[in-house]
């Protein structure tokens, strides 16, 4: 399969799954799965899901800038890196981010989110 194809698809459908139901998004991570969101270390589905879930708001919306990607080791994985702006609901002004997968293989043919890291961008 075509890696930016495949990036491309995996980010449309994180992003769309974010803004739509959060909780939804425990099936693209597993126990060894990490996050380090603004530099807090988080480790497995579950408690990924519930940092998610637990952000302190209710609607956002993502607008994607960019989506690069490289093929990542002998075991087919994948490093996705976007880049974009998050609106907040009620608020003007888009926040900047950005925000860098690991994709592995599963023996399905699908793919899981080894590591996430997610970062605003301040200007």
């Amino acid at each position: 399969m075509d890696p930016d194809a495949l990036s491309k698809a995996f980010v449309e459908h994180y992003y769309s799954t974010f803004d739509a139901n959060r909780a939804a998004l425990a099936g693209l991570y597993q126990e060894a799965s990490m996050l380090t969101f603004e530099g807090q270390k988080i480790q497995g589905a579950q408690n990924i899901t519930d940092k998610l879930a637990g952000l302190p708001f209710q609607q956002c919306q993502h607008q994607i800038t960019t989506v690069d990607c490289q093929p990542s080791g002998p075991a087919g994985g994948m490093i996705v890196f976007v880049s974009g702006n998050l609106l907040l609901a009620g608020e003007q002004h888009p926040l900047k981010f950005s925000q860098m997968f690991h994709l592995m293989p599963t023996p399905q043919g699908s793919f899981y989110v080894l590591n996430d890291l997610f970062r605003l961008n301040y200007a």
